[in-house]
């Protein structure tokens, strides 16, 4: 594991965002959630992280199912409305240039009519090491946001050090923990 400084700082992904509509869009989800500023800003960081990374690799993320909570949703779902914001954040300053589709497919949905649960992982794992070199490995803050790794955290017991070690080839070796357990 190397510990080379975030190629994309916080700073650098919020700056994608005009500061006004960032602030903004902190300012709704603090009063719709009643969450902490800290806590919101975090969300919108992570949601950011989260197209970033669908911008920038489309081809391996392509089809793969939402990685991250629920609420992350919520933030991209209003970016989405803000279209005229929406549409330049992601053909203008984000890396792909082109625009991010959304789909709502429930994870339900998504595991019985698409994948087993051993690709589920597989797939999962393919965001680990793409977050890692883009920003830096997934710390405290990010935990909350980010499901698969919350899991490995949370319910494998697996260190942040471990799982910033982890990438796409380490599924067979995640299943064996996950029995063990």
């Amino acid at each position: 594991m190397t510990t080379e400084r975030p190629r994309v700082t916080a700073a650098a992904l919020k700056a994608r965002l005009d500061g006004a509509f960032f602030s903004g869009v902190v300012r709704h989800f603090v009063r719709t959630t009643g969450e902490e500023p800290a806590y919101v800003e975090r969300q919108v960081l992570e949601c950011l992280r989260y197209l970033y990374l669908i911008s920038r690799y489309p081809e391996p993320l392509a089809g793969l199912f939402l990685p991250v909570e629920q609420a992350i949703d919520e933030v991209w779902h209003y970016l989405i409305l803000q279209t005229r914001e929406y549409r330049e954040l992601c053909e203008e300053r984000l890396p792909g240039r082109f625009f991010i589709h959304h789909r709502s497919l429930p994870y339900e949905d998504y595991q019985e009519g698409q994948v087993s649960r051993e690709q589920a992982i597989e797939e999962a794992l393919r965001w680990l090491p793409l977050y890692r070199d883009e920003f830096g490995p997934f710390d405290e803050g990010a935990l909350p946001h980010w499901t698969m790794v919350r899991f490995l955290h949370e319910r494998l017991g697996l260190s942040l050090e471990a799982i910033a070690a982890l990438d796409a080839g380490n599924g067979a070796a995640l299943r064996g923990v996950e029995r063990d357990r």
